[in-house]
Protein backbone atom coordinates (compact mmCIF):
# COMPACT_ATOMS: atom_id res chain seq x y z
CA UNK A 1 0.00 0.00 0.00
CA UNK A 2 1.61 2.97 -1.29
CA UNK A 3 1.35 5.39 1.09
CA UNK A 4 3.58 8.86 1.32
CA UNK A 5 5.40 9.12 5.08
CA UNK A 6 3.03 11.79 5.63
CA UNK A 7 0.16 10.30 4.50
CA UNK A 8 0.66 7.55 6.97
CA UNK A 9 1.74 9.49 9.78
CA UNK A 10 -1.49 11.10 9.05
CA UNK A 11 -3.46 8.20 9.04
CA UNK A 12 -1.70 6.49 12.31
CA UNK A 13 -2.73 10.03 14.21
CA UNK A 14 -5.81 9.73 12.96
CA UNK A 15 -6.29 6.26 14.67
CA UNK A 16 -5.63 7.97 17.84
CA UNK A 17 -8.56 9.82 18.36
CA UNK A 18 -10.32 10.15 14.95
CA UNK A 19 -9.58 13.74 14.84
CA UNK A 20 -8.44 15.12 11.26
CA UNK A 21 -7.50 18.51 11.69
CA UNK A 22 -5.00 17.30 14.71
CA UNK A 23 -3.69 14.38 12.53
CA UNK A 24 -2.98 16.38 9.58
CA UNK A 25 -1.02 18.90 11.53
CA UNK A 26 0.48 16.42 13.19
CA UNK A 27 2.09 14.75 10.40
CA UNK A 28 3.80 18.00 9.48
CA UNK A 29 1.29 19.33 6.41
CA UNK A 30 1.66 23.18 5.70
CA UNK A 31 -1.53 24.80 7.55
CA UNK A 32 -2.92 28.37 7.62
CA UNK A 33 -5.34 27.62 10.75
CA UNK A 34 -7.26 25.15 12.02
CA UNK A 35 -10.52 25.28 9.47
CA UNK A 36 -7.95 24.77 6.32
CA UNK A 37 -6.50 21.73 8.14
CA UNK A 38 -10.01 20.40 8.74
CA UNK A 39 -10.89 20.66 5.34
CA UNK A 40 -7.55 18.82 4.11
CA UNK A 41 -7.46 16.50 6.66
CA UNK A 42 -11.65 15.57 5.24
CA UNK A 43 -10.07 15.47 2.06
CA UNK A 44 -7.30 12.90 2.85
CA UNK A 45 -9.68 10.64 4.29
CA UNK A 46 -11.37 10.23 0.99
CA UNK A 47 -8.44 9.26 -0.29
CA UNK A 48 -8.77 5.41 -1.43
CA UNK A 49 -5.48 4.01 -0.62
CA UNK A 50 -5.30 5.87 2.74
CA UNK A 51 -9.24 4.67 3.69
CA UNK A 52 -8.24 1.16 2.84
CA UNK A 53 -4.94 1.26 5.01
CA UNK A 54 -6.86 3.20 7.85
CA UNK A 55 -9.73 0.43 7.57
CA UNK A 56 -7.27 -2.25 7.66
CA UNK A 57 -5.68 -0.96 10.73
CA UNK A 58 -9.24 -0.96 12.61
CA UNK A 59 -9.44 -4.60 11.84
CA UNK A 60 -6.23 -5.33 13.05
CA UNK A 61 -7.42 -3.40 16.46
CA UNK A 62 -10.30 -5.30 16.57
CA UNK A 63 -8.63 -8.79 16.51
CA UNK A 64 -6.08 -7.38 18.49
CA UNK A 65 -8.63 -6.45 21.22
CA UNK A 66 -11.48 -8.46 20.81
CA UNK A 67 -13.24 -5.17 20.68
CA UNK A 68 -15.75 -4.50 17.66
CA UNK A 69 -17.50 -1.74 16.25
CA UNK A 70 -20.81 -3.52 16.28
CA UNK A 71 -20.34 -4.25 20.34
CA UNK A 72 -19.07 -0.61 20.24
CA UNK A 73 -22.20 0.54 18.82
CA UNK A 74 -24.85 -1.79 21.04
CA UNK A 75 -22.92 -0.35 24.24
CA UNK A 76 -23.94 3.20 22.92
CA UNK A 77 -27.18 2.08 21.87
CA UNK A 78 -28.23 0.32 25.09
CA UNK A 79 -27.20 3.78 26.91
CA UNK A 80 -29.28 5.99 24.33
CA UNK A 81 -32.15 4.01 25.26
CA UNK A 82 -31.81 2.85 28.69
CA UNK A 83 -34.96 3.94 31.24
CA UNK A 84 -33.77 6.86 33.30
CA UNK A 85 -36.49 6.11 36.04
CA UNK A 86 -34.87 2.64 36.49
CA UNK A 87 -32.49 4.80 38.13
CA UNK A 88 -34.22 7.79 40.14
CA UNK A 89 -37.75 9.14 39.73
CA UNK A 90 -40.41 10.90 41.31
CA UNK A 91 -43.11 8.87 43.09
CA UNK A 92 -46.53 9.97 44.58
CA UNK A 93 -47.04 8.18 47.68
CA UNK A 94 -50.52 8.14 49.77
CA UNK A 95 -51.69 9.89 52.70
CA UNK A 96 -52.13 9.07 55.68
CA UNK A 97 -56.10 9.46 54.99
CA UNK A 98 -55.94 7.76 51.62
CA UNK A 99 -56.71 4.38 52.94
CA UNK A 100 -57.69 4.74 56.53
CA UNK A 101 -61.31 3.89 57.79
CA UNK A 102 -64.04 6.34 56.55
CA UNK A 103 -60.60 7.79 55.53
CA UNK A 104 -59.52 8.99 58.82
CA UNK A 105 -56.13 9.07 60.28
CA UNK A 106 -54.70 5.11 59.67
CA UNK A 107 -51.76 4.25 61.44
CA UNK A 108 -48.52 1.85 60.75
CA UNK A 109 -49.52 -0.35 63.21
CA UNK A 110 -50.47 -0.88 66.88
CA UNK A 111 -46.82 0.33 68.43
CA UNK A 112 -46.68 3.57 66.52
CA UNK A 113 -50.40 4.38 68.03
CA UNK A 114 -49.09 3.62 71.43
CA UNK A 115 -46.15 5.77 70.70
CA UNK A 116 -47.97 8.38 69.87
CA UNK A 117 -50.11 8.48 72.88
CA UNK A 118 -47.67 8.09 75.26
CA UNK A 119 -46.13 11.11 73.36
CA UNK A 120 -49.52 12.84 73.81
CA UNK A 121 -49.52 12.00 77.78
CA UNK A 122 -45.88 13.15 78.29
CA UNK A 123 -46.53 16.60 76.35
CA UNK A 124 -49.40 17.27 78.56
CA UNK A 125 -47.37 16.83 81.17
CA UNK A 126 -44.71 19.23 80.42
CA UNK A 127 -47.36 21.49 79.66
CA UNK A 128 -49.53 21.07 82.64
CA UNK A 129 -52.58 20.64 80.20
CA UNK A 130 -54.78 17.76 79.65
CA UNK A 131 -53.54 15.38 76.99
CA UNK A 132 -55.44 14.86 73.75
CA UNK A 133 -55.07 11.78 73.04
CA UNK A 134 -55.10 11.10 69.43
CA UNK A 135 -57.63 8.66 67.59
CA UNK A 136 -57.39 5.45 66.05
CA UNK A 137 -60.24 5.14 64.54
CA UNK A 138 -59.11 5.15 61.03
CA UNK A 139 -57.70 1.74 61.89
CA UNK A 140 -54.12 0.22 60.60
CA UNK A 141 -52.24 -0.63 58.25
CA UNK A 142 -50.81 2.34 56.56
CA UNK A 143 -48.21 2.00 53.68
CA UNK A 144 -46.83 5.07 52.37
CA UNK A 145 -46.00 3.37 49.13
CA UNK A 146 -49.47 2.27 47.65
CA UNK A 147 -50.35 5.13 44.75
CA UNK A 148 -52.82 7.81 46.45
CA UNK A 149 -56.25 6.91 46.81
CA UNK A 150 -58.03 8.97 43.83
CA UNK A 151 -61.11 9.75 46.17
CA UNK A 152 -59.30 10.68 49.37
CA UNK A 153 -60.83 14.03 51.04
CA UNK A 154 -57.66 15.09 52.07
CA UNK A 155 -55.00 15.08 49.60
CA UNK A 156 -57.57 14.46 46.78
CA UNK A 157 -55.61 11.69 45.46
CA UNK A 158 -52.33 13.58 44.91
CA UNK A 159 -50.81 11.72 47.96
CA UNK A 160 -47.62 13.23 48.47
CA UNK A 161 -44.39 13.40 46.05
CA UNK A 162 -41.36 12.26 46.72
CA UNK A 163 -37.66 11.50 45.14
CA UNK A 164 -36.50 7.85 44.95
CA UNK A 165 -33.23 6.65 44.17
CA UNK A 166 -33.48 3.11 43.61
CA UNK A 167 -30.45 0.53 45.14
CA UNK A 168 -27.72 1.02 42.21
CA UNK A 169 -27.29 -3.00 43.22
CA UNK A 170 -30.44 -3.82 41.53
CA UNK A 171 -30.44 -1.97 38.13
CA UNK A 172 -30.93 -3.72 34.83
CA UNK A 173 -28.39 -4.32 32.11
CA UNK A 174 -28.82 -0.91 30.44
CA UNK A 175 -29.35 1.23 33.67
CA UNK A 176 -26.12 0.04 35.11
CA UNK A 177 -24.67 1.51 31.58
CA UNK A 178 -26.44 4.46 32.24
CA UNK A 179 -25.34 4.92 35.69
CA UNK A 180 -22.23 7.16 36.49
CA UNK A 181 -21.83 6.89 39.42
CA UNK A 182 -22.86 9.64 43.00
CA UNK A 183 -22.02 12.89 44.51
CA UNK A 184 -22.29 14.25 47.80
CA UNK A 185 -22.84 17.81 48.15
CA UNK A 186 -24.42 20.43 50.27
CA UNK A 187 -27.45 19.47 49.00
CA UNK A 188 -28.12 15.81 49.62
CA UNK A 189 -26.72 13.06 46.67
CA UNK A 190 -26.40 13.89 43.18
CA UNK A 191 -27.35 10.84 40.54
CA UNK A 192 -24.73 10.99 37.84
CA UNK A 193 -26.19 9.50 34.45
CA UNK A 194 -24.18 9.02 31.07
CA UNK A 195 -25.01 11.95 28.65
CA UNK A 196 -27.92 9.67 26.46
CA UNK A 197 -28.07 12.64 23.57
CA UNK A 198 -24.50 12.42 22.83
CA UNK A 199 -24.82 8.39 22.65
CA UNK A 200 -27.84 8.27 20.26
CA UNK A 201 -25.79 10.97 18.39
CA UNK A 202 -22.76 8.26 18.19
CA UNK A 203 -25.35 5.67 16.99
CA UNK A 204 -27.08 8.44 13.69
CA UNK A 205 -23.46 9.19 12.99
CA UNK A 206 -21.89 5.39 12.72
CA UNK A 207 -24.57 4.80 11.29
CA UNK A 208 -24.42 7.69 8.68
CA UNK A 209 -27.79 9.47 9.54
CA UNK A 210 -25.91 12.78 9.39
CA UNK A 211 -24.49 14.29 6.43
CA UNK A 212 -21.24 16.81 7.71
CA UNK A 213 -20.15 19.73 5.59
CA UNK A 214 -17.81 22.21 5.54
CA UNK A 215 -18.60 25.73 3.92
CA UNK A 216 -15.67 27.97 3.00
CA UNK A 217 -16.23 31.51 2.02
CA UNK A 218 -13.07 32.16 -0.77
CA UNK A 219 -11.42 35.86 -1.36
CA UNK A 220 -14.25 36.04 -3.91
CA UNK A 221 -17.28 35.54 -2.02
CA UNK A 222 -17.74 31.89 -3.39
CA UNK A 223 -18.88 29.34 -1.06
CA UNK A 224 -17.55 25.86 -1.33
CA UNK A 225 -19.64 23.03 0.09
CA UNK A 226 -17.50 20.06 0.65
CA UNK A 227 -19.47 17.01 1.69
CA UNK A 228 -17.62 15.07 3.97
CA UNK A 229 -17.48 11.58 2.78
CA UNK A 230 -17.80 11.86 -0.46
CA UNK A 231 -15.60 10.79 -2.77
CA UNK A 232 -12.49 12.87 -4.18
CA UNK A 233 -9.20 13.85 -4.56
CA UNK A 234 -6.51 13.43 -2.16
CA UNK A 235 -5.65 16.80 -0.14
CA UNK A 236 -2.38 18.05 0.96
Amino acid sequence: MNLTPKQKIFADEYLIDLNATRAYKAAGYSVKSDNAAAVEGYKLLRNPKLDKYIQQRLKDRETRTEITQDMVLRRWWDIATADPNEIIHLRRVCCRHCFGKDHQYQWRDEEEYRQAVETAITLAKEQKKDPVIPSDAGGYGYDRLLRPHPKCPYCRGEGHGEVHIQDTRDLGPKAKLLYAGIKQTVNGIEVKMQDQGKALENVARHLGMFKDKMELTGEIGVKIIDDIGSDGDEGG
